[in-house]
């Protein structure tokens, strides 16, 4: 008698099959990874273009009785009516007093100004018109400006629960085309508004309803390939979003207008709604929604791609199982929230793992938007921390599998804090040191960021990985939230302040890390109660 008839089914072993049958990294797997890089890249200009499009741009007062009708931003009698010691170091938002109503052009002499007096500017010259901070009038406010990158990653933190519910309901494609889209359009609206509040406006909108391209990508291309490549297939989709920083870095410096270069980075993006029709859906969703027929048709065709075939064996498994959806019963699910509480071992790594992950987007983060104000070409230094990134990835998959998560991210997470803090108290006059200390720690938040995706993912049981994976992230969103707000805490607090939040928050996770057990040569929890016997229990 046949299994359907019995009530009783045999689990569909997707990864079986992969390693198996189709193969676990074939043509087939490379086709969607490579139509994947697309939307990675894009999803890295999207997270990135406001380090450039709201750049601080510097700027004086205006002196009425001295500037021309066109100002020039550093003439020679610049210091005769602003404070500083050269033409290039003066105030940017005071100016002396005046001690005169005179008003002629062209001649500005000291004897005009109080120069026992400072006041604040009435109105500014800006050195270029580059940044929003030019068309918006944001030349002291540097809170109003920060406020633009905090607002963006407000939205990265609302589109998870968004698209998260798009992805399960409605497929890991429809998520991935909609999200493109929504950020293609969003962003060229965006780009010809003339006032601050629809900027914002525009800013969270986008975010909101597009910032989720990326998991959706990550999702896709390591539920369709084998175990054995999982994790380096989601070290290449870091890889391709770091890649992107680094594109968008060469094309900011070759278009630094922010109108134009936001069209630049925005427009081709609308063309991923073609992956639509393009793009095949997830097998591994298919399966979850009892949808066995739509699996069979695309698991079939990846194994003509690959020059495979699928075994009569599963493809009678997806058929009885197609036959037992259609009558089963679905158990009804305890309240996740509620078996987190009674666990105290899940309910302590619930509280642990969520500092992790601030730490990671907060140090991740900030690292890429103070990159821009270091000393030299910013488009270079936005670039070099970028490319640094990727042997970080690398070196994660290279170390995880042989010396274990926790020495991989102790190590990882300590190294960055004595960077953070070396570069914080560095002396003046040692850029070229300052800025290879300053690699070396976005290196090392790269590694973090690989390896606690892995590490986080074996903590959780099975039936409860996903849920409790995405609550660690949400409230990582914090640090993302937090991170643009750092250049204003360095320029209105303390210039170290940045760098010495980023070390003691990654000194902290380094020392959390302790307290959670290894992971490596352990078998995947399926419950609650393997979860808890992590680090006991070997394979």
């Amino acid at each position: 008698m046949a299994e359907s008839e019995k009530g009783e089914r045999k689990g569909v072993d997707l990864d079986s099959i992969l390693v198996e049958e189709i193969g676990q990294f074939g043509k087939y797997q490379i086709l969607t990874l490579a139509l994947a890089a697309f939307p990675v890249m894009f999803s890295a200009f999207a997270a990135g273009e406001y380090i450039f499009t709201t750049a601080r741009v510097p700027s004086r007062c205006l002196i009425p009785q001295c500037d021309t009708e066109n100002p020039e931003y550093a003439p020679p009698w610049i210091l005769n009516a602003i404070p500083g010691t050269s033409l290039d170091s003066f105030d940017n938002c005071e100016k002396y007093a005046n001690s005169s109503t005179i008003t002629p052009r062209n001649v500005c002499p000291a004897d005009w100004f109080n120069r026992n007096e400072v006041v604040p500017c009435d109105a500014y010259v800006y050195e270029n018109t580059l940044s929003v901070v030019y068309d918006f009038d944001m030349a002291c406010n540097e809170w109003q400006r920060s406020l633009i990158g905090t607002i963006r990653t407000v939205g990265t933190l609302l589109v998870l629960p968004i698209t998260g519910y798009i992805s399960d309901r409605w497929g890991r494609r429809v998520a991935l085309t909609i999200n493109a889209f929504n950020t293609g359009w969003i962003g060229l609206v965006r780009s010809f508004v003339n006032t601050y509040e629809w900027f914002l406006v525009l800013e969270v909108l986008e975010s909101t309803v597009g910032a989720g391209a990326y998991s959706s990508c990550y999702i896709l291309v390591t539920e369709l390939v084998g175990p054995k490549y999982r994790v380096i297939a989601g070290a290449t989709i870091s890889t391709l979003f770091a890649l992107g920083q680094v594109i968008l870095g060469f094309i900011a410096w070759g278009v630094p207008s922010w109108r134009p270069l936001t069209q630049v980075l925005y427009a081709p993006q609308l063309l991923v709604v073609t992956y639509f029709w393009i793009l095949s859906e997830s097998v591994r969703w298919l399966l979850s929604k009892g949808r066995y027929e739509e699996a069979e048709t695309i698991l079939k065709k990846a194994a003509k791609r690959n020059n495979k075939e699928l075994s009569e064996k599963s493809l009678q498994a997806l058929r009885d199982n197609a036959e037992y959806e259609k009558t089963a019963e679905k158990p009804k699910e305890p309240w996740l929230p509620l078996l987190v509480i009674r666990s105290k071992v899940i309910l302590f790594r619930c509280c642990v793992s969520p500092i992790w992950w601030i730490t990671n987007t907060l140090v991740y983060y900030g690292m890429s938007i103070n990159a821009v104000n270091l000393s030299g070409n910013r488009y270079l230094n936005y670039i070099a921390v970028a490319a640094v990134e990727i042997p970080g990835y690398w070196t994660a998959i290279l170390l995880l599998d042989r010396v274990g998560r926790k020495p991989v991210l102790i190590g990882a997470y300590f190294l960055c804090a004595a960077c953070q803090f070396a570069f914080a108290f560095m002396p003046d006059g040692n850029e070229g040191l300052s800025l290879a200390i300053y690699l070396i720690g976005k290196y090392s938040i790269a590694v973090v960021m690989t390896s606690v995706y892995v590490y986080t993912a074996e903590l959780y049981p099975t039936k409860y990985r996903h849920s409790l994976f995405a609550f660690s992230s949400m409230i990582g969103r914090l640090g993302s939230i937090t991170a643009p707000l750092t250049p204003a805490l360095a320029q209105e607090v303390w210039e170290p302040f940045p760098s010495v939040l980023f070390g003691s928050f990654a000194a902290l996770s380094g020392l959390l890390i302790f307290t959670t057990p290894e992971t490596l040569g352990t078998k995947l929890p399926d419950t609650m109660e393997e979860a808890e016997q992590l680090g006991s229990r070997r394979i």
